[in-house]
């Protein structure tokens, strides 16, 4: 699919940062802090959430009742909504958010938005119907509709410094529909645990943590 970006940053929002947080955190001792530390940021935040545990369930069963891709690619989308709702009670400035307006009126408002992707992606219908579709390209695809924001992914896993976006494709980091999703615009970044010690006080500063993602048709310009 050709990515289809809004020509700017929604109105004083220049500095707007979407912050997927994998659902794999929900887990881990990990996602309170995760929450604590956003709600720490000076600068306007939207949260993607992943899945978490409500599309494992998806997945674990699909096989035993047998429907198909395009409705576990609902199903996962539902999924992500459910982890949003979870999300969104656990700290005092979440706050859902359907829409590119409801975003940028919560942003406005001071309030973190907590994006609930089914009413915009259910919509678009250039968006692949399967599991090569997880909420990391949902996350890109959102970054592109707000005027290329830049977008960080929080992982599980800490990948480093100067790692190339198709190297992390391959070993499973991201999904594979993530390069097509992925404005041009967008400066991609990963954070890990890693990052977490230190990540109230980058929040604080107005600065989005974690490491740049390289692409290699950029690489070799």
């Amino acid at each position: 699919m050709t990515v289809r970006q809004t020509a700017s940053r929604p109105e004083g929002l220049d500095d707007l940062l979407v912050v997927k947080l994998g659902g794999s955190s929900a887990a881990t001792s990990d996602l309170h802090r995760w929450i604590a530390a956003m709600e720490a940021a000076r600068r306007p935040l939207v949260l993607v959430p992943g899945g978490g545990p409500f599309a494992d369930t998806v997945r674990l069963q699909q096989p035993v009742i047998g429907f198909d891709d395009a409705a576990a690619h609902r199903m996962a989308i539902m999924a992500m909504e459910l982890f949003g709702v979870a999300l969104a009670s656990l700290g005092t400035r979440l706050r859902p958010a359907s829409t590119g307006m409801e975003i940028v009126e919560a942003c406005h408002a001071g309030a973190i938005a907590v994006w609930m992707p089914a009413r915009l992606t259910l919509a678009d219908t250039r968006i692949p119907q399967d599991w090569t579709v997880t909420s990391d390209s949902l996350a890109a695809w959102l970054a592109a509709h707000l005027g290329g924001a830049p977008l960080a992914l929080v992982k599980q896993v800490d990948v480093g410094g100067g790692r190339d976006l198709a190297d992390l494709v391959a070993e499973g980091i991201v999904d594979p529909a993530l390069p097509a999703m992925l404005s041009p615009r967008t400066q991609l970044i990963v954070a890990g645990p890693a990052d977490l010690p230190g990540a109230a006080e980058i929040f604080a500063r107005g600065a989005a943590l974690g490491h740049p993602v390289r692409r290699r048709a950029q690489a070799a310009a």
